[in-house]
C-alpha cells in the first residue's frame, strides 16, 4: 500500500466523525477567545485518541496543545474554530436568510480548518506508529484568529518554540499550496474622555469626544496618499457617545487597523495614525487613552517546504464532486456579481493560466516559487516567524465564493465542503510523512 493510500484510508474511515466534529462546531458559532465548546469538543476528541493534551495555554482560556510521540522532527499542525458576528445563515441556502437575528456564522470556514488539521494530524501519528518513526505530533487549538491574532500571543508565550515546522491549511475555492506573502498588522482603540454639555444652551462648556473621533478619522483620511502604496488603513468607530444630538458626547471610541509588508512597516503605520489621534486630542482639549488590542506578524513563506506539499498534491490527486454537489455548488454560483468572479479568476492567475472559473474546482494548480503578495494577514505568520511554515487551500465552497459572506456560512455543511476538509487532511498529513522519512 503506498503511503497516501493508507493516510487515505486513516482519514476516511474516520469521516463520519470527523463531519460530526465540524457540523457541530458550525451549529455552535462561538466568537474570538470565547470558543469554549469548540476548543473542548476537539481536545476531548484528540485525547480520546491517545495524544497527550494541555489545555489553557499561553494563559488564553481555549488554547490548547495535543502531543504523540518523542523525539525529532517535532511536527505541528495548527487548527482554529473561532466564527465571525452577525453572520448567521441557514445551511445549504442559496439566499440570505439568519438562522438567528444578529447570530454568528463561520464565514471563514474556522470550523473545517480546526478539525481538518486535527485530522491530518491524527493520520500522521498513525503513519509514524505504523512505521516505527521518531518524532513527535502536536496539534495547537488556536482560538481568536478574527481579529484577535490569537497565535501571536500563543507565540509571545513561548507556546510554539518546541516544533520544527508548522502545517495547516485554509478552505477555499480552489486546491493549491499557499504560496503568498501576506501583511503585517497592529489593531488599537483610540479612546476620547471630554466633557458632556447641552448642546444647545451651553455647548461651550462641552468638549466633544465624538468630534476628536471625526477629526482623527479626517487626519488619518489624508494620511492615506503619504503612506507606502502596499500599507492599508482601516477603522470602525464602535462609540459614538451615544444617541442624543443634543448632548455633547462625553465619550467617544474608533479602532484601528494598520497593516505594512513587515511588522516595523505596520508600526511606521501607526506612530503616524497615533500623532494624529494625539492632535485631534489637542485640538477638542479631550483625553486620549490608546489601548494596543493586537498584532500578527507578515507570512514568511518556505519555498522548500512548498516543494514538497506540492509534491503531496500531485501525487494524491484530485478530490471527485457528485453532480449533485456540483448542481448545489452552482446554485450559490450564480448569486455572485460578475466581479466577485473576476476577482477570483484574478486570484488564480497570480499562480496559473489555467480557466477554473466555474462552479465547483476539482482541478488542483501546483504553486510558483515566484513572490505574491496578498493585501490581508493572519496570525500565521507569527508562527512562520519561529518555525518553517507551509499551508494548502483547498475547495470547499463554491468558485469565487467571497470571505465572512452568508454564501460561506450557507455552505459551511454541504457534503463538498467536507469532502475539501479531509482532502486538505490528506495533504497535510502526506506532507508530514514525508517530512518524518525525510526530517532533513
Amino acid at each position: 500500500m503506498s503511503r497516501q493510500s493508507f493516510l487515505t484510508e486513516q482519514i476516511q474511515q474516520n469521516r463520519d466523525a470527523y463531519e460530526q466534529l465540524a457540523k457541530h462546531i458550525w451549529n455552535t458559532p462561538e466568537l474570538r477567545f470565547e470558543e469554549e465548546q469548540s476548543a473542548k469538543l476537539l481536545a476531548d476528541y484528540i485525547q480520546a485518541e491517545g495524544f497527550t493534551v494541555e489545555r489553557g495555554i499561553a494563559g488564553i482560556s481555549t488554547a490548547f496543545r495535543a502531543r504523540f510521540g518523542s523525539g525529532s522532527p517535532v511536527i505541528g499542525f495548527l487548527g482554529e474554530f473561532d466564527a465571525l458576528s452577525d453572520l448567521s445563515q441557514v445551511e445549504n441556502q442559496p439566499s440570505p436568510e439568519p438562522k438567528e437575528a444578529g447570530g454568528n456564522g463561520h464565514g471563514c470556514g474556522h470550523h473545517m480548518l480546526g478539525t481538518g488539521a486535527m485530522a491530518a494530524a491524527i493520520a500522521a501519528r498513525d503513519y509514524l506508529v505504523e512505521n516505527g518513526l521518531p518524532g513527535t505530533i502536536e496539534f495547537y487549538g488556536c482560538p481568536g484568529e478574527e481579529g484577535g491574532s490569537g497565535k501571536t500571543f500563543m507565540a509571545r508565550e513561548g507556546a510554539f518554540d518546541g516544533i520544527d515546522t508548522a502545517i495547516t491549511w485554509h478552505p477555499g475555492y480552489y486546491n493549491t499550496v499557499w504560496a503568498y506573502e501576506t501583511l503585517a498588522n497592529y489593531q488599537v482603540s483610540f479612546r476620547f474622555q471630554g466633557k458632556a454639555s447641552h448642546a444647545a444652551a451651553s455647548p461651550h462648556l462641552g468638549r466633544s469626544a465624538l468630534d476628536a473621533v471625526e477629526l482623527m478619522n479626517i487626519g488619518a483620511n489624508y494620511l492615506r496618499e503619504h503612506i507606502e502604496e502596499t500599507s492599508r488603513l482601516h477603522y470602525a468607530i464602535t462609540n459614538t457617545g451615544g444617541v442624543s444630538p443634543n448632548v455633547v458626547q462625553a465619550e467617544a471610541e474608533v479602532l484601528y487597523l494598520m497593516r505594512g509588508t513587515t511588522v516595523n512597516k505596520a508600526k511606521e503605520v501607526y506612530e503616524r495614525v497615533q500623532k494624529i489621534a494625539e492632535g485631534a486630542a489637542l485640538m477638542t482639549e479631550t483625553k486620549l487613552e490608546m489601548t494596543f488590542e493586537k498584532a500578527c506578524s507578515n507570512f514568511v513563506r518556505n519555498r522548500t517546504l512548498e516543494d514538497v506539499m506540492n509534491k503531496e498534491m500531485q501525487a494524491f490527486g484530485e478530490p471527485d464532486y457528485t453532480d449533485e454537489e456540483k448542481q448545489l455548488a452552482k446554485q450559490f454560483y450564480d448569486t455572485l456579481s460578475e466581479s466577485e468572479i473576476q476577482n477570483a479568476i484574478d486570484e488564480v492567475r497570480k499562480i496559473s493560466t489555467n480557466d477554473v472559473a466555474h462552479d465547483l474546482v476539482a482541478t488542483t494548480i501546483p504553486s510558483t516559487p515566484d513572490m505574491k503578495r496578498l493585501s490581508g494577514s493572519t496570525d500565521v505568520g507569527d508562527v512562520s516567524t519561529i518555525a518553517p511554515t507551509v499551508q494548502c487551500y483547498t475547495t470547499c465552497y463554491a468558485f469565487g465564493t467571497p470571505f465572512h459572506t452568508w454564501q460561506m456560512v450557507a455552505q459551511g455543511k454541504t457534503s463538498y465542503a467536507m469532502t475539501g476538509m479531509l482532502y486538505a487532511a490528506e495533504l497535510m498529513s502526506g506532507t508530514a510523512a514525508e517530512l518524518l522519512e525525510n526530517p532533513a
